[in-house]
Parts: C-alpha cells; structure tokens; sequence
C-alpha cells in the first residue's frame, strides 16, 4: 500500500499545519512582547514535535506501521474510549474544515471590493464564493490516499512563501506608515493578555490528526531508510519550516505595525496594492485548498464511529471475556475476522486506504483489529461529510467561539493528550530486553508529562474562550 515519500509526507503534514494562524502571529507577539512571544512559538513547536515523535515511536512499539491509527491504539488501551477519541477527531476536522469555507466567504467579497467591483454584483456574494471555491475542493476531497493530494498541498504552500515575502517586502521597503506605533521587546506584558493569546501559539501546530496516516502511507527502502526514520525526518523537516515561517512573519509584521496590530495582519496592508490583493487570494487559495486535509482524518473517525457503533459493543463484549479466561495482555479479536465474512466487506467491494488502514496488530502477535471501510462507504461519508460542510459554512457566518471551544478540547486531545498516553501506556522493552532503555524511558515518562501539559492546556484555553473572549 505504501505510496507515499519523506518530500510528500512533509509537503502534507506542513500545509496541515501552517493554515491561516500565521496570520495572528504577529498579534501573538504584542500581546507578549517580542522576546517572550517568539519564546511561545518555540516552546509550542517542541510540545507539538513530541507528540508526533510519539506518535511515530508507539506506531514502531505496537508493530502497527502500515496500520496505525486513534482507534487501533485505543483498542490496546482503552477500547470503550475509542468512540470518544475518534468523535473529537471528527467534530475538530470538521469545524476547522467549515472554518475554511466561512474564510473564504468572508475574504473574497473584500477582495472584490478592492478590485472595484460594484455592490450589487453577485461577485459580492459570499454564499457565491463558497459554492464556487466548493467545485475545487469537491474532487479532492474523494481522493483516497493522504499522498494524493501532495500537489495540492505544494501549491497552498506557495501561498505561505508569498505572504512571507509580502512581510519581509514591506518590512524593508518600509512603505507602511503607522504613527505612534509601540513595540515591547521583552515581554511579558501581563499574565491576562498571555493567556488570552496563548490559544495562538498552542493549535498553531496542530497536525497530529494526519500523522497516523503519513506513516501508514510510508514504506521502508534502500535509500530512505525504515518507516520510523522517514517519519522522524518528516515531522523534523515539516515542524522547522513552520518554525521559521512563523517567527518571520511574527517578527516582522509585528516589527512593521508594533502595538497596532490585529488578529489577521493582511487587512493592514494598503487595500489599493497589487501585492496586498495577491496576497489575500493566496490566503483563499491556501485554506481552500487544505479543505481536503481536514476531510481525510474526519472521514476516518466517522467510519470508526460507524464501526464502534454497529459492532464494537458486541466486540468489547468478547475482548472483555476474554481476558477474563486469559487473565493477560491483550486479546485476540476473532469476531473481527468473522465478520468480515458477514458484511458488506465480503459483497465484492473493493477496500480502501484511508486512516487508518484495513488491520492492526500488537507486539504481541495477536490477529489483526480489522476496521472496514468499503468504497461504498467511503464515498457516503465523504458526500456527508462535503454536504454538511458546504450547509454550514453558507448558514452560519461566524464559527469562532464554537471553534474555540472544539480546539481547546479536540486539539489538546489529538497533540498532546493521547498521544502522551499512548506513549506511556504502550512503551515496553523491544526483543530480548527486560527493561526500558534511557531513550525508551524518556518517551514513556515524557509522555506521560505531554499527557499532564495537554489537560493543563486544555484548561488554559477553556478558560481563555470563557473568561477572555479568546477566539483565535
């Protein structure tokens, strides 16, 4: 099945990560000071790579490359959660994924306007935008490998390197006059506006949901090595340029307007200019086109909610009697295989590969945790999933306290929580070894403080969203 390459893995995992929040990191630096801020980002770009790292160290401890996911991990663990997991993964792609579509509903009727466009043409129309850009991001979205859509996550890239110029253009050239402006450049300037800004720096690096995916796509080859080390270079290279592209544009939009600037620094620029145009439809184009990254990991969950739904109850039943006849470890889950042969699975529809794939299997040689997905199904939850999408976004025009809410809960969850769980709970001497070795120990006990960092996260923001009005 594998497909994909370090160059593929790294082009998806980076658009999923540099999205639209690149636009807020210069308000993330005032409202910490510059020093303090830039701080912030480096801090939140470790914490995000060592979940990833752990994401890709339990998919090597538990055998399961090739067949790794939420749900498969969960059922070493904590089957009965499983539901819980992949629903907070699910209702987190999907919001960001309408999040996209209001973004481009809200952008391009500014855009027009910039070009003169008169009031009453239907160009004006929001709900015209979003069912036009809605005819681009349909066909990707059915696409049904995560390394398909390297190209069109090459493209959205060249969009972050245009704003990063525009930035640095008007940084230098310094045609932006701003009277009066202020920087601090130290920081902080009081825990209120911190906390406020902290869900900025937090959900910036926020890719994990296609993590699981990007590995099972790998393979193992001569020149790049095993699928554990192709991973490692991936998230090494894919966190390192956000990194960078973040601090630049935090630097120096903020160096550019100081105390004035706000939560998207691209409507600051002169509305007249060719450049500052360019550069609102490469954000269109950019989150337009990483629509169909929030699709795959929601498509993913829903069908392991179906799944859990539909037949994980009476299998938790027989995974529970089982360990009470075996009194050890994991269980084998023979109903999987039987029921293979009962659905629509055996009705001559073909398989596809989405997250996670047809089958897990433990360290410990136990069969695999089969979990189907048809193309029949496939394409059912993809048309839910786009439908539902394109209803929302044309309904409601502001998603951001409801956003704020399912970030501060699903993100944590899927960056730091579980994946600092999963490392704890599923790290254990390879081979002939009876204990952990230092590396082995730093990833258990790492994970379980990335586990405790996450909820106390978790709290921060809920608490920033409730109390501070922090929608970012």
């Amino acid at each position: 099945m594998g497909r994909a390459t370090i160059k593929s893995g790294t082009i998806n995992l980076l658009n999923t990560i540099v999205g639209a929040g690149i636009l807020a990191m210069p308000f993330g630096l005032k409202a910490n000071g510059l020093l303090f801020g830039c701080i912030l980002i480096v801090w939140s770009s470790l914490t995000s790579a060592f979940g990833l790292y752990l994401q890709n160290k339990v998919a090597k401890y538990t055998d399961q490359r090739g067949a790794v996911s939420y749900f498969s991990l969960a059922q070493l663990t904590y089957p009965k959660l499983s539901i819980v997991f992949d629903s907070a993964i699910s209702i987190k792609c999907f919001g960001v994924g309408v999040s996209y579509l209001v973004v481009i509903g809200d952008l391009m009727p500014k855009i027009m306007e910039s070009a003169k466009v008169k009031p009453e043409s239907i160009l004006m129309a929001r709900n015209f935008w979003i069912s036009v850009f809605m005819v681009i991001i349909v066909p990707l979205s059915y696409l049904k490998k995560l390394d398909s859509l390297k190209y069109a996550s090459f493209l959205a890239l060249f969009s972050v390197v245009y704003l990063i110029c525009l930035v640095l253009e008007h940084y230098f050239v310094r045609d932006v006059d701003v009277p009066g402006k202020h920087i601090d450049y130290f920081g902080p300037i009081s825990l209120t506006s911190t906390l406020s800004s902290f869900p900025i720096f937090v959900f910036a690096y926020t890719c994990h949901q296609n993590m699981f995916a990007i590995i099972n796509e790998l393979k193992p080859c001569e020149k790049d090595g095993s699928q554990t080390r192709q991973s490692n270079i991936i998230i090494r290279n894919s966190i390192c340029t956000a990194l960078v592209s973040y601090l630049i544009v935090g630097i120096f939009g903020y160096l550019t307007f100081g105390n004035t600037v706000n939560g998207n620094i691209i409507t600051l620029y002169p509305k007249s200019s060719i450049s500052s145009l360019i550069g609102r439809l490469c954000i269109v184009l950019m989150v337009s086109l990483s629509f169909p990254l929030q699709c795959h990991p929601c498509r993913g969950s829903m069908n392991h909610v179906y799944h859990f739904i539909t037949q994980g109850v009476a299998e938790y039943k027989v995974r529970k009697a089982d360990r009470q006849n075996e009194r050890e470890g994991y269980t084998t889950l023979t109903s999987d295989i039987e029921s293979m042969n009962d659905s629509e699975s055996a009705q001559n529809e073909s398989f596809v590969s989405t997250t996670p794939m047809e089958g897990a299997q433990d360290t410990d040689g136990h069969d695999p945790i089969i979990v189907p997905l048809t193309s029949k199904r496939f394409y059912i939850i993809t048309t839910i999933i786009v439908m539902l999408s394109y209803l929302v976004a044309i309904t409601v025009t502001s998603l951001a306290h409801v956003l704020a809410f399912v970030g501060s809960t699903g993100s944590t969850s899927i960056s730091f929580i579980l994946p600092g769980l999963f490392g704890f709970l599923l790290i254990k001497p390879l081979g002939d070894a009876t204990k952990l070795d230092t590396l082995e120990k730093f990833c258990k006990y790492g994970g379980l403080a990335l586990s405790i960092w996450g909820v106390l996260v978790m709290f921060v923001c809920l608490g920033a969203t409730i109390f501070l009005g922090a929608t970012h």
